[in-house]
């Protein structure tokens, strides 16, 4: 993995970045819709179970999007995400 893939989202934004299916959700408790970045180029909520991809630096963080990835396991994700 190159390192430009390895830092296709800054520390920062991944901070302040969640899942906004989960935040919607009361279930999740004080905290909800934490995000980790997986394969350098996907955001994988554990509470939704949504996996957002990163196309061109940019996080797509529509819930339908999460949702398309969500029974797709971590090791079966591409790389790079596809265009659509």
């Amino acid at each position: 993995m190159s390192s430009e893939a390895k830092h296709a989202i800054s520390p920062e934004l991944l901070e302040i970045l969640r899942c906004p299916l989960a935040v919607q959700s009361k279930e999740y408790g004080d905290d909800p819709g934490r995000l980790e970045l997986v394969q350098g180029c996907w955001l994988v909520c554990a509470d939704s179970g949504l996996k957002y991809p990163i196309r061109d630096g940019i996080p797509v963080m529509l819930i339908e999007e999460g949702q398309r990835w969500k029974d797709t396991p971590i090791i079966d994700l591409p790389v790079p995400p596809p265009a659509k």
